[in-house]
């Protein structure tokens, strides 16, 4: 009989158009030799143009299906995504301490790529509060990471000053992704004591829709698979990189990538 694969609970939106959102995350963990299971906590209707429409899940419904994975499928690690409004964050920061889900990936989704807004202004304060002290590694791009340290974040300076303040609100790990600054994409993984890079050469493609989905479940199944968060984030990026060289044309906006380069790197 197979042996029990490693198993990733994803807590995020769904994106109609199948590029972020739990659709990434899904592909992502499948790809990379984990089992995926998911909490929804927003329907999206979107696609590669922009959001048209959100419909938030009520959290003790976001609650009941947390409850439901943890009581009879158990995680090895889990994510959250796209939580969307306040209460949701409140819920899911409750189950996570409830059922003691560790290690846990937050990446703290606040918008689209289109820019649309995904999470609420007082949504932020609640996830900073309540989530980051729970989280094993919080993976902020430059916006986010500026909205949760309270500063300007247009350079690598500031970009370790935001994730010492980040630290500051308990996560083990902060990794601030650089990928938006100009040159080669480099993140900042930060312990609270040292700080290590990760670069990859730049992928020439449009198509980058969901890489920050993606880049948070392969840390998560990293984790999940026995690997240290260095060793996790770094197995994620090349993940991310195979990813982004077989982005999709597809739509009129900004593409989807190509989540299935990944297998193979399970191994």
């Amino acid at each position: 009989m197979p042996g029990r694969p490693p198993r990733v609970l994803t807590i995020a939106g769904s994106d109609s158009g199948g590029g972020a959102g739990i659709q990434a995350d899904l592909k992502t963990i499948t790809a990379l030799g984990a089992f995926g299971s998911s909490a929804v906590t927003a329907l999206t209707a979107q696609n590669t143009v922009g959001v048209r429409a959100i419909l938030e899940v009520p959290p003790e419904f976001v609650a009941a299906q947390i409850d439901a994975i943890m009581e009879d499928i158990g995680a090895d690690a889990a994510k959250t995504g796209m939580l969307g409004g306040r209460a949701v964050v409140e819920v899911v920061a409750d189950r996570v301490r409830h059922h003691r889900i560790s290690p846990l990936v937050v990446d703290p989704v606040m918008a689209a790529k289109s820019g649309d807004a995904l999470l609420t202004p007082d949504a932020v304060e609640a996830l900073r509060r309540l989530l980051l002290p729970l989280a094993t590694v919080v993976t902020p791009n430059l916006a986010e990471a500026a909205a949760l340290a309270g500063i300007a974040v247009e350079g690598e300076e500031q970009m370790l000053e935001a994730a010492r303040r980040i630290h500051a609100a308990g996560p083990r790990w902060v990794l601030v992704k650089g990928g938006h600054l100009a040159g080669e994409p480099t993140d900042l993984l930060f312990d609270g004591h040292d700080v290590r890079r990760v670069t990859r050469p730049r992928v020439a493609t449009r198509n980058t829709h969901g890489t920050g989905c993606t880049y948070s479940a392969a840390i998560a199944t990293g984790l999940a698979r026995g690997m240290d968060v260095p060793q996790a984030v770094e197995w994620a990026r090349d993940a991310l990189q195979a990813a982004l060289k077989a982005s999709l044309d597809l739509g009129r906006g900004v593409g989807p990538l190509g989540h299935g380069a990944m297998f193979g790197l399970a191994d």
